[in-house]
């Protein structure tokens, strides 16, 4: 379970820079809550700002928020894949094809040695809904695509 503080939920729609801190990491925490298994997440608050860990189906998913002011960013993200690999060139190309038609807001990146799944988003503005769309889109693809494309690219 996560650990946290009591925060009030504001009640509209996008958040103001004082209500950052209370609405956003609440809204963040019931969403991973909602998506965890078995009580994984896990939390880190340091003064730039919280990084939560928690696992969904096969893979662990990242969620970070750089700060509490409307100039800071939501990033999430989650690593489906290892490289090197088997044909890179065949890979890249269809995670490309994969970012145009079948990843929403989100993309795959190259992070160091790993493929991940990510979406970024400043604060300024950002509603419930987008901070719930951004970490379930992150998770459900992770989750769908990093057994295929081990299997795919790394003989497994």
């Amino acid at each position: 379970m996560i650990q946290n503080t009591t925060h009030e939920t504001s009640s509209s729609n996008s958040f103001s820079s004082r209500d950052i801190s209370e609405s956003v990491v609440d809204i963040i925490e019931t969403v991973i809550a909602s998506l965890e298994d078995n009580g994984s997440a896990m939390v880190s608050h340091t003064n730039e700002g919280y990084l939560w860990r928690f696992c969904y189906g096969s893979v662990n998913v990242f969620v970070q928020l750089t700060g509490t002011t409307d100039e800071d960013t939501l990033i999430v993200w989650s690593s489906v894949l290892k490289l090197p690999v088997q044909d890179e060139a065949r890979l890249m190309r269809m995670l490309l094809e994969m970012n145009w038609a079948d990843t929403f807001e989100a993309r795959f990146c190259i992070l160091g040695d790993e493929i991940v799944i990510s979406t970024t988003r400043m604060v300024a503005d950002l509603t419930a809904g987008e901070i719930s769309r951004n970490i379930t889109i992150v998770a459900t693809i992770a989750d769908e695509q990093d057994d295929r494309l081990a299997a795919e690219f790394q003989g497994e």
